[in-house]
């Protein structure tokens, strides 16, 4: 859930509750000021019979209409007595001219004459419906809650939106940031104080990574550059002590090819890690067009004679002519560890197909196990299944001209084949 909508989510919540609270209290409140006016008026009247009665003057006409009059009663001492002096009740009074009942308050009053003699005095006022009240309050509650909460919400979107255009500029920036490659520079202005430190550690950390990225090119490829010379020594020295094997038995010249076997491997190793600290670095500027068909075809034609011991053919389908713009080094690359890739992992007796359509290089092969794993099958030095002679680098280096050229490499596992797909931007 992203953040805006957070906010808003627990921001409803709260106002709602607050809302509620506040209906409940100015409710409480009205009421209560409400029965406060009407006790008074209630109590004055009350007082102003009492005083005529105790006078003995006369009273005024106590028929009630309805809910509104007083009734005088002279009631035992002993009832009397026990019942406080005023009460104040909310009751139903029923009109028989109406044939119904309608709200009143209630004050009911007992005092005692000059002669001793006990009264009850009930006076009776009209009254607001309290449930009418209520119903009324929760309705204007509801479209006030509604109406501040739809412009609560309105304001606050738009205030975040135009707050956090920071972060979400520093989120553009840092999906679409590759180290070692040709990045934008972070420049978002901003006067809120997190947001210009929350910038500064990305740059800071971004200028860590392009410096560690730097640095591990740099050994890669210095590395490969200087073993170079002492394997090409070691591998002379070693032809020459095969060369001259008079001296030599022949378990001897037996370890004498392990060890030749594997500086191949090694030099192989070696190569191909120079070459991707050279694709890392961009030395590659050289474009043409090249044509991957026939590229292709040449490639699996010595793969072909190279693996022919395993009884693998090579069948190209060109749908369209595929002609593209790159280094001829690196699209021979491309096309050779595919190609390469699939002779060595395939099955044995198996076919190789390389379909050329539109914009598209595909390739499989018939799998000899199950599917690799397609996360990380393009890493460095990754292999599914050892076989003799891979160096676990091929796949990353198809990767890495790949992304040096924009394009989309993909790996999928259909009806028993490995397929490896290239697409080519228009």
């Amino acid at each position: 859930m992203k953040l805006v909508y957070r906010i808003l989510l627990h921001l409803s919540w709260v106002l709602s509750l607050l809302l509620a609270a506040w209906a409940a209290l100015f409710y409480l409140a009205m009421i209560d000021e409400i029965n406060d006016e009407t006790d008074d008026a209630l109590e004055a009247r009350a007082e102003v019979i009492v005083k005529r009665v105790l006078a003995g003057r006369q009273l005024p006409g106590s028929e009630s209409d309805g809910n509104s009059g007083y009734f005088l009663r002279e009631m035992p001492a002993g009832s009397a007595m026990t019942r406080p002096g005023e009460t104040y009740t909310d009751e139903e009074i029923f009109i028989p001219e109406r044939d119904e009942e309608e709200p009143a308050r209630v004050l009911r009053k007992t005092f005692r004459d000059a002669a001793g003699r006990w009264y009850e005095l009930t006076v009776m006022t009209p009254s607001i419906e309290k449930e009418d009240l209520a119903e009324a309050i929760l309705y204007a509650i509801v479209w006030l809650y509604l109406s501040l909460l739809l412009l609560v919400l309105l304001v606050t979107i738009l205030l975040l939106y135009r707050t956090m255009r920071p972060l979400y500029a520093l989120l553009r920036w840092l999906d679409g940031y590759t180290v070692g490659g040709q990045n934008p520079p972070l420049e978002i202005r901003t006067s809120v104080t997190e947001f210009r430190r929350l910038n500064d550690a990305a740059r800071r950390y971004a200028a860590r990574a392009e410096s560690t990225f730097e640095r591990q090119k740099q050994f890669i490829g210095n590395a490969s550059h200087e073993m170079q010379t002492p394997l090409a020594v070691c591998r002379n020295r070693l032809e020459m002590l095969v060369d001259d094997a008079r001296g030599l038995t022949g378990e001897q010249l037996g370890e004498i090819a392990k060890v030749q076997r594997t500086l191949d491997h090694l030099v192989r190793l070696n190569r191909s890690l120079l070459l991707l600290s050279k694709i890392d670095n961009g030395q590659f500027p050289e474009t043409e067009e090249v044509d991957l068909a026939a590229l292709a075809r040449r490639t699996g034609e010595d793969m072909e004679e190279i693996y022919a011991h395993r009884r693998m053919r090579l069948s190209l389908h060109e749908e369209t002519p595929l002609c593209v713009r790159m280094n001829p080094s690196l699209a021979g690359s491309l096309v050779g560890n595919l190609v390469k890739n699939a002779f060595v992992h395939g099955a044995e007796g198996g076919e190789v197909r390389v379909r050329i359509a539109e914009r598209r290089f595909e390739i499989e092969n018939d799998a000899a196990q199950g599917p690799l794993d397609a996360a990380h099958i393009f890493e460095r030095f990754y292999q599914g299944t050892k076989k003799e002679g891979a160096t676990g680098l091929g796949l990353a280096i198809a990767d890495a001209v790949c992304r040096l050229y924009g394009l989309r490499i993909a790996y999928a596992f259909r009806d028993g084949r490995h397929v490896f797909t290239v697409d080519f931007p228009q």
